[in-house]
């Protein structure tokens, strides 16, 4: 684990033991706070000795996302007790129910857009974010898709985290780069050093003005009349610098352009040889089916990826979601 986030580690449980020790005194169950108190003073000293983060029993580090997750975690994953995995594995079925259902319709057509999306996790839960919000006000659509930083349960409540966020400041008279600069101050205020996401976000109307903002996402994919443009990023991942600016691009669609967005599970899906499926396939592909419908698209590419990764195994969550302008 990097030093900067045990720095950030020590100064959350050092906290924690002043309002325990505060606590104590005037609790109808001191002996409840005593232990946690025994246990945050036993992870101090782990942290002061450097044995903080080594599982006792075969010495390796314990996970990333177990340690920030579980600061009083001692063994690794491979070490846990029957009782131990069996209620973590109750945890994970219940964040992945948890998550799916924080997702978008899989299928929209409203105020003149057709969106269509595939959200596929490569383990139990994913990192991925992925959101499509109508506005009451003037009938249009934001949408987002993200990518956080690590895997497994610690990413998925980042996730839940960036979908929170996202759903209040959209209910909020802000431009594009003011929600965005909201929530990148927001994510860097909320979580602990090292952690950031990457996003693409935008708003897309029923006159075919579409805006976009990336931060530090693959490039999105504008699709006009089977011509693919690459929009790279406007600014940094959010959670890297709480005073981070966002451009805005803006553009107009006509019925049967499209965008595509994707989070870098698709882009770098490796073959058995290592060579990466790459934005320039993904470009060529969607230009060649740009008169598919955003259901269609959205199949040919994975098809596509699945093709190009043959039998090596899925290593990161994949998402890929297509906005079309509908035909009038």
């Amino acid at each position: 684990m990097a030093t900067m986030s045990d720095s950030q580690l020590r100064s959350q449980l050092e906290q924690r033991k002043k309002r325990l020790i505060a606590a104590i005194p005037v609790s109808p169950q001191p002996s409840q706070l005593s232990r946690l108190l025994e246990e945050v003073d036993s992870t101090l000293d782990r942290m002061a000795k450097g044995s903080f983060g080594v599982c006792e029993i075969c010495h390796e580090e314990i996970e990333r996302e177990r340690i920030l997750l579980d600061p009083f975690a001692r063994v690794c994953l491979s070490h846990l007790s029957h009782e131990q995995r069996s209620a973590l594995e109750e945890d994970l079925q219940l964040a992945a129910r948890i998550q799916r259902a924080l997702l978008p319709p899989q299928t929209l057509r409203a105020d003149g857009w057709h969106i269509h999306f595939q959200y596929d996790p490569a383990g139990t839960v994913s990192g991925d974010y992925c959101d499509v919000i109508r506005s009451d006000k003037d009938g249009g659509l934001f949408f987002a898709l993200g990518d956080v930083s690590g895997k497994g349960v610690a990413a998925s409540m980042l996730m839940a985290q960036l979908h929170a966020m996202f759903r209040s400041l959209a209910s909020v008279e802000l431009s594009l780069d003011g929600m965005v600069e909201r929530a990148n101050r927001l994510f860097c205020e909320g979580t602990i050093a090292g952690q950031f996401a990457t996003l693409v976000c935008g708003r897309a109307k029923r006159t075919g003005e579409v805006e976009l903002s990336s931060a530090g996402h693959p490039p999105a994919l504008v699709i006009r009349k089977g011509e693919v443009i690459p929009l790279e990023a406007t600014g940094l991942p959010l959670g890297m610098f709480c005073e981070g600016k966002y451009d805005v691009r803006r553009m107009l669609l006509e019925p049967g352009d499209s965008v595509v967005l994707y989070s870098d599970g698709i882009s770098e899906t490796a073959s058995h040889g290592g060579t990466e499926y790459g934005i320039e396939r993904l470009s060529k592909l969607v230009g060649r089916q740009h008169a598919l419908s955003p259901d269609a698209m959205v199949a040919a590419c994975l098809q596509d990826v699945k093709q190009h990764a043959a039998e090596a195994p899925q290593t990161d969550d994949r998402t890929i979601m297509v906005l079309q302008r509908a035909s009038v």
